[in-house]
């Protein structure tokens, strides 16, 4: 053979080795794009557990069952309130009332409910009235005007049972003294035609 020839030959070889070298250097244990070598299958479902356990990685079926919520409790319910009231009176010269006790839990006070058409202003004193003679006063004024209003006593607790709480509202000409005539007195207990 010439030596043109064997040149020829020997560099076709070293092309030869070039191109198979690198091949052969990266062939063994397939991996994934993107897995470390060395990084099987096992080592992905061990590292999948790590962080599903930290809560980062996909969620396992038994991971998504929803928790039971636990029972919240209800509300007690609010207490009942009960009005115990005596009949809608009128006075001649125009003035309406209606006297409650009311009570709700532990608590009962007095209500007037009332409509001035007098054309004046009143006074009214309201009267709670409980138990061993305990009583709560109080006066509102009422204005010249055919609205109905309300006038009520603060607050208290029973004192034994609130069947035995009873009130009554006067109403009264305002500023007049103390002889100004009594226009009008409904009570929680009032009998039909003792209006005065």
């Amino acid at each position: 053979m010439s030596p043109v020839n064997l040149r020829v030959v020997g560099l076709g070889t070293a092309v030869t080795v070039a191109v198979l070298l690198p091949l052969v250097a990266t062939a063994g244990p397939t991996r994934e794009p993107g897995r470390p070598a060395g990084v099987g299958a096992e080592g992905d479902a061990k590292a999948g557990d790590l962080l599903t356990g930290l809560g980062l990685g996909p969620r396992t079926p038994d991971s998504t069952t929803p928790a039971t919520a636990s029972a919240i409790p209800e509300a007690p319910a609010a207490p009942e309130r009960v009005s115990r009231c005596g009949p809608e009176l009128a006075s001649p010269d125009g003035a309406e009332a209606q006297t409650c006790v009311l009570s709700e839990g532990p608590d009962v006070w007095a209500r007037t409910y009332y409509r001035n058409a007098t054309g004046r202003q009143l006074d009214a004193f309201l009267t709670l009235m409980g138990p061993a003679g305990r009583t709560v006063r109080v006066g509102c004024p009422v204005p010249a005007q055919d609205e109905p209003g309300t006038c009520e006593t603060p607050r208290e607790r029973v004192r034994g049972m609130a069947t035995a709480y009873t009130a009554v509202a006067e109403f009264a000409g305002a500023g007049e003294g103390d002889s100004t005539p009594l226009l009008l007195r409904a009570g929680s207990n009032t009998a039909d035609g003792e209006g005065s």
